[in-house]
């Protein structure tokens, strides 16, 4: 917990901008915003509290200028750069409502946000993103009216963030800035985010200065942070996990951002800057232990002893912190030798050696994921939250966590399960519902205040949550049997050549899957084997084909009957959120999936039935 705080006002009207203030002066020496300012990785451009405050009045006033005023929505597609962290606070201390919208988003989200907030304004990065924004300025059911653009040189005829930035100087007055923030309540808007839609249209959900305060200091009470700990913020704003990680934590901690504006960078920049905390949905740390894998394969055959050695004393190590009790000391020096001689520079390859928080929230993690690093004595600690939760529901902390599990509730929320084993919660920051494009908004809680989660759960006797699958997610297959997907993916995944896996079977006598092979792995474990193929070419190979079927046979030597594979194939590209399949966040679009390859699928459940070589088999259709 951090210990730094002093709450300008009760917790329950609180508001950002108050505690804004509260850093400029408690804090206002201490760095909190920093980015890259080059193409040198060392190279750094860092604000203090007192600066990020000052810039904040400045830009305020130019969006004011601009014509922004109190309640309305602003829409925002830029990276992880400063402009756009300080555009959501100046436009929060107008009282104005930011909004961000991924950058991956096509033309008709677009188009669906921007006639759903009613906006008459936006933000954008460059021509990349003008080319589609600027067709709804001319659009009959858009409200649109001006754009501002980052990238001078890019702006054309519309506003240049720039000289919007002037503007602010040369009218600011203070007392106009200090009065305009102060009329804001802790139960005004402070966001709406728009859920990434895996099926269908964004959702709206309003988000309040309360709700994210509470969360914010629930979540605050169970962490164990060094004051004003570091945070990378790679992932996109448009997410509530890095809208509370990367602005409203850190605001409320007086905390120091870094902004890394390329999700492909984040491993270097953990590299350079070594934090103490480090937040990665599951396909990150998978990312991140794939790339350690390759590079513990390279070490001579007695040095990589000596790390299994170590490796097994820290899980041995952490099976004692997870059920709660002192290792013996015998364990404890054993583990702190092998972590100072053998782990320790090891993870400082990585910019992991300083680690003492490590989380996890979005998606199912992978229990060999979780296995890997807690074999470095890194215990992902797997948090559980939903946009319309303000971000995290339950969390397992250093003193109480279960590997496999999300958690217990954080303060001030309830968890139960359905009869059909829904997750149902309630409390403090659970949002009402869903906001309507009048503005109103109709509750979706029950008579007595739970929200249906559309997540599979059981609670066990401790109070740690454990997931299944989305309910919408679960596989009905044509004999009545449910299948969770993500247990069966994560599986398959377990082995390393498998980087990604879809499971189909709804409405099917059997499953089959898509897989697509880890590109780093793939590459590592083809040079090991003399195997000189272009890497996109790998999954057509022989001896991989041959690997991947063995992986998937010992997939379903692990499942049961209902879950096995049946059928598969094995796709040459990754899948990402450029091309589609995955959300920014980095979860399985399955409709998309499903659609982009359909033809793929039908061929999986029409091939001729001599072709089976058995009821538990799996065959591969051509790479």
């Amino acid at each position: 917990m951090t210990t730094i705080l002093r709450l300008p006002a009760e917790r329950g009207q609180l508001t950002l901008p108050a505690l804004l203030l509260r850093n400029a002066e408690d804090h206002g020496d201490r760095p909190a915003l920093s980015w890259r300012a080059g193409g040198d990785a060392t190279q750094w451009t860092t604000l203090t509290w007192q600066e990020v405050r000052r810039r904040t009045a400045v830009l305020a006033t130019g969006y004011s200028a601009l014509g922004v005023e109190r309640g309305e929505q602003v829409l925002m597609m830029m990276g992880n750069r400063p402009e756009h962290w300080l555009s959501d606070l100046a436009l929060t201390h107008l009282g104005a409502v930011p909004v961000s919208v991924y950058g991956t988003a096509a033309p008709e989200q677009i188009a669906h946000i921007a006639r759903h907030s009613r906006a008459r304004f936006a933000i954008v990065e460059g021509s990349r993103e003008l080319e589609r924004w600027e067709p709804l300025l001319a659009e009959d059911t858009v409200r649109l009216e001006k754009l501002v653009v980052v990238e001078a040189a890019e702006a054309g005829p519309h506003r240049a963030y720039g000289s919007l930035m002037a503007t602010g100087a040369r009218l600011h007055r203070p007392d106009v800035f200090e009065k305009a923030w102060r009329e804001s309540r802790a139960d005004d808007l402070l966001t709406v985010v728009y859920t990434s839609g895996t099926t269908g249209d964004p959702k709206a959900v309003p988000i309040t200065h309360r709700s994210v305060v509470l969360n914010a200091l629930a979540l605050d009470r169970v962490v164990e942070l060094p004051d004003h700990v570091e945070h990378i913020c790679y992932l996109p704003f448009a997410h509530i996990a890095e809208r509370m990680l990367g602005i409203y934590l850190p605001v409320l901690r007086a905390s120091h951002v870094h902004l890394c504006s390329d999700p492909a960078a984040v491993a270097a920049t953990a590299r350079a800057l070594h934090p103490a905390q480090f937040f990665g949905v599951p396909r990150v740390w998978e990312k991140l232990a794939a790339s350690l894998t390759a590079g513990l394969a390279g070490l001579p055959r007695n040095r990589l002893a000596a790390v299994d050695a170590a490796r097994a004393t820290a899980r041995e190590h952490v099976a004692f912190r997870e059920r709660g009790e002192q290792p013996p000391a015998a364990l404890e020096a054993a583990y702190q030798q092998a972590r100072t001689a053998v782990l320790e520079p090891l993870l400082a390859l990585a910019g992991f050696d300083r680690l003492v928080w490590t989380a996890s929230a979005s998606a199912p993690m992978p229990p060999d994921v979780v296995r890997f690093w807690a074999g470095f004595g890194i215990v992902i600690m797997d948090a559980w939250g939903l946009t319309e939760t303000v971000g995290v529901c339950t969390c397992n902390s250093p003193s109480a966590f279960r590997i496999g599990s999300v958690g217990r509730p954080l303060d001030g929320l309830e968890l139960k399960i359905a009869e059909d084993g829904e997750i149902l919660v309630r409390g403090q920051t659970v949002f009402t519902g869903y906001l309507n494009a009048d503005g109103t908004s109709d509750d979706v809680r029950d008579q007595d205040g739970w929200f249906a989660t559309g997540d599979i759960g059981r609670i066990d006797e401790d109070g740690y949550l454990w997931l299944t699958d989305r309910k919408k997610e679960m596989i009905i297959t044509s004999t009545g049997k449910n299948v969770a997907p993500s247990p069966v993916e994560n599986t398959l995944k377990e082995h390393p050549l498998i980087g990604q896996a879809l499971v189909h079977g709804d409405g099917r006598s059997y499953l089959v899957a898509l897989l697509v092979l880890d590109p780093e792995q793939a590459a590592a474990w083809a040079a090991a084997r003399g195997i000189a193929a272009d890497p996109s070419a790998l999954a057509g190979h022989p001896a991989v084909r041959e690997e991947v079927a063995r992986a998937v046979e010992a997939a379903n030597a692990r499942l049961n009957s209902t879950e096995q594979i049946k059928r598969y194939r094995l796709l040459p590209e990754e899948w990402g959120p450029e091309t589609g399949e995955l959300t920014p966040s980095l979860k399985l679009r399955r409709r998309v999936i499903r659609e982009k390859y359909g033809e793929l699928i039908d061929a999986l459940y029409a091939q001729d039935a001599a072709d089976r070589t058995g009821p538990g088999s799996a065959v591969s259709g051509d790479s």
